[in-house]
């Protein structure tokens, strides 16, 4: 199992405590292509899929032709079945035989995007394309690999309210982040929020957003009408937004929030989403429009749980429609989802906290 400073699942919409009507998005591809084929859901654009080895089983990729080889879109966790997966793809008869690999842009750091990166780049001697905080922070989490838990994450938990035990299985899953990114090249080639790639005979451009991670690219072409959206729009499951300890205070629900209306600003509504994981879809205002709506009604719902004192840990109940237990995976992910909520609403002073004797912080509405 992959550890929450992974920042890789997301949590699945029936999970979370949504009472918006859904949108009805239409899904005109069909079947996902089985893993180590394509399939063409645009003139030079292939939908590839590889398998992952938890609950939400596979990640949706994209290569476009370019001039005569492949730009390929994120490239899968770094494990065996994903380098079989490349092998077949790029083999005798596979669907990029011709051409190998021109460059590899990556939407974002997390290990199912990125975890193949240093190995495709290395093997067709290719760049890798990816926006400056995406790459930095991908190597600062690298870099925790083996370490010991430190003693400020520890001190983020024992704050949101977990007990000894969770804290010892923390300590325990600390620092395994590299073991499923391949090392990264030493230097990349940096995407900027607005720029235009010229990738085949299309230009694609480059829309930054934020709170799902640090700097997440999507890449839309309006001559083909296509958004490649990473994990920032997803038809039937919602990105995980999270405050991590590293960084206690912050406010990644307002960067969230802010990130979806700039993608309905930018992008009209008759493209066709390639996302991260599910299917492609139309339908993007709409469900942008969800997401929001969503979110707001559980910031409603949070602030009328705070007219009694609670921990982060206290909230799940008002934020999520099933148990979370104590699994380690979901246990972050649901505390982490539940600090940015809260962040939320102290930055907008809506609420206060304070911290008790043993270091346990208690949220209150102002």
């Amino acid at each position: 199992m992959l550890s929450n400073r992974q920042h890789l699942q997301m949590i699945e919409e029936t999970f979370i405590n949504h009472s918006s009507v859904k949108p009805v998005l239409d899904y005109p591809c069909g079947k996902a292509p089985r893993v180590g084929l394509a399939r063409e859901v645009a003139p030079g654009v292939l939908w590839l899929r590889m398998p992952l080895p938890l609950a939400l089983n596979h990640i949706n990729l994209w290569a476009v032709r370019d001039g005569d080889g492949w730009a390929a879109f994120d490239s899968g966790l770094q494990t065996d079945e994903t380098a079989a997966a490349w092998h077949t793809l790029f083999g005798h008869d596979g669907a990029m035989e011709n051409g190998g690999l021109t460059r590899l842009l990556v939407t974002h750091m997390h290990p199912d995007h990125v975890g193949m990166a240093g190995w495709l780049t290395r093997r067709f001697d290719c760049r890798l394309w990816m926006t400056r905080l995406e790459y930095l922070t991908c190597r600062v989490l690298a870099a925790d690999t083996g370490r010991e838990a430190p003693r400020d994450g520890i001190n983020f938990y024992r704050r949101a309210g977990w007990d000894d035990k969770k804290l010892e299985n923390y300590r325990a899953r600390f620092g395994s982040f590299g073991k499923f990114v391949h090392t990264l090249p030493d230097s990349y080639r940096r995407l900027h929020d607005g720029e235009l790639l010229k990738i085949g005979d299309h230009e694609w451009q480059v829309i930054v957003g934020n709170g799902h991670s640090p700097e997440h690219a999507c890449f839309y072409s309006a001559a083909l009408k296509l958004l490649i959206s990473g994990d920032q729009v997803l038809p039937r499951i919602s990105s995980n937004v999270s405050v991590f300890p590293t960084e206690p205070d912050a406010d990644p629900m307002s960067d969230w929030l802010a990130s979806l209306d700039k993608l309905r600003r930018e992008v009209p509504d008759d493209v066709l989403v390639l996302p991260s994981h599910n299917e492609p879809f139309h339908g993007l205002h709409a469900r942008l429009d969800y997401l929001a709506r969503s979110q707001h009604q559980a910031l409603d719902r949070l602030c009328l749980a705070l007219a009694e004192p609670r921990r982060a840990v206290d909230v799940f109940g008002e934020l999520f429609s099933q148990p979370i237990g104590s699994e380690p995976n979901l246990l972050s992910m649901a505390t982490g989802e539940s600090v940015a909520h809260l962040n939320y609403l102290l930055h907008r002073n809506k609420v206060a906290k304070d911290v008790d004797a043993d270091g346990v912080v208690w949220y209150r509405m102002t």
